[in-house]
Parts: C-alpha cells; structure tokens; sequence
C-alpha cells in the first residue's frame, strides 16, 4: 500500500494532500478513486484512508481507521557521517533511514576530502532531506529523519553530548558494540569517518566526552558501508530486528 507523510496532524475525517504527494499519487502510482493509501502524521498516527477525489494537484482522502505506527526503532539513533567523496552521501542516507536511524548530521572533519562551500552543501541538504524523505516512504517509516546541516566536527561532538551514548568508529580499534551497549539507552549518537578515517584528536575528544571508540571487526570497511554495519549492529542489539 502506498505510504505517504502528512505536514499536520488529521483531526477530520477527510484529508487533502497537494504538491507533490498529489501529483505522485495521480501522475506516478495512477491511483483511482477508491484505491486506499496510509498516511502517516507528524504525531506518529497511522491513519487508512480511501481516495475520493483526485487531481494532479489535490488528492481528498477519506480517514477510515487511525492507529499508532509501530515500526519505528525504540531507540533514537543520530549518525554523525564524516562527509565522503562523490554521490557516497546519497546512498548513506537512504539505507540509513531504511535501518531506521532518526537523525543524520553531515560533519566536516580533519580528513575529509570533500569541502564543499556554503552554497553547494545548502543544496546537497536539500537533496538529501528529500532522499530521506523517499527512504522513509519506500520502508514505512513513522517519521521522516532529518537531515541537518553539515557541521564542523568540534560541533558535532558538542552535539553529541545530548545522547545517551556516544560511539565513534576507529579503524585503528575500540570495543566492539555488543561490550558496549550493556544497558539500553533511549540514544545514541554514532560517528564514522570519511574515507581517510578519523585524526586521533577527533577521537580524543568524544572519548573526553564520555565517548566510546568501537570497532567493527578486523577487515576495514568502506565509508558507506560503515554505518550501515553499525546502524544493523546496534539495531540487533538493541532488539529492534525482531
């Protein structure tokens, strides 16, 4: 069933979506009257709705069952990513809200190759945020993650000191995720680097901010496939793979 987000809450038993729902609903799907779609609301209401009237520019729902939406994480995960070279970011974020993290802040960190200026990173976050907004329709998310903007890495460790717990991966070792999350925080904020990993004083000062340095095994992997293994790892221990 098509999955769609709401700017506002649904107290009336009819809906109008416009913009670009809208027209994805009539020009993409070919939806018809009397097709049912979910919308999912900012207060996590998942809502089951039949259409009743369509255009390309408004679609009229009608609201026939309304419930809680289960199928987000119990826990909150920030991933503060290290930005990588070329188009890696897009992938990043999309499997990213598919695994089911809450948040991304894109860092600018010793090491990274990509500095983009003011302008550009202003137009990659809305790219992005609209990436995260396909991800989370495709997966049925609950919410849909945002993408903030990119921050220097002395911010996002400042940032981070709001989670639970704060992991940064290191190439170089740490304790694994499993010796880590002995208890189960509401959480976390993970860091992976960019191509050429992390300086050691990055490492220091989430580790001076009660930060943990993990390890995701002995073979060293890609910057795009690195939170994806983190996000899966901490996800299954946390129980939100059942």
């Amino acid at each position: 069933m098509a999955w769609f987000f709401t700017e506002s809450n649904i107290a009336t038993e009819k809906y109008s979506l416009f913009g670009e729902s809208a027209k994805h609903i009539s020009k993409v799907l070919r939806m018809n009257r009397g097709e049912e779609i979910t919308l999912v609301t900012p207060d996590k209401t998942q809502c089951l709705c039949r259409i009743s009237e369509i255009t390309a520019e408004c679609v009229t729902v009608d609201v026939l069952e309304k419930s809680i939406c289960q199928n987000e994480p119990d826990i909150e995960v920030t991933l503060y990513q290290a930005l990588p070279k070329g188009d890696k970011m897009d992938y990043i974020i999309q499997k990213c809200v598919e695994l089911g993290v809450s948040r991304i802040v894109p860092v600018l960190s010793a090491r990274c190759v990509s500095r983009p200026d003011a302008k550009s990173l202003a137009k990659k976050q809305v790219r992005w945020q609209k990436i995260a907004l396909q991800a989370a329709m495709q997966s049925r998310r609950g919410i849909i993650p945002q993408v903030c903007e990119c921050v220097t890495f002395s911010k996002a460790a400042e940032l981070a000191k709001e989670n639970d717990k704060t992991i940064i991966f290191y190439e170089m070792g740490g304790e694994s995720v499993k010796n880590i999350l002995t208890d189960t925080p509401k959480s976390i904020g993970i860091f992976i680097g960019s191509e050429g990993g992390f300086e050691q004083d990055e490492v220091d000062k989430i580790v001076a901010s009660n930060g943990n340095t993990a390890t995701l095994g002995k073979r060293i992997l890609r910057c795009e496939t690195a939170p994806l293994a983190a996000l899966s790892i901490i996800m299954y221990q946390t129980g939100n793979f059942d």
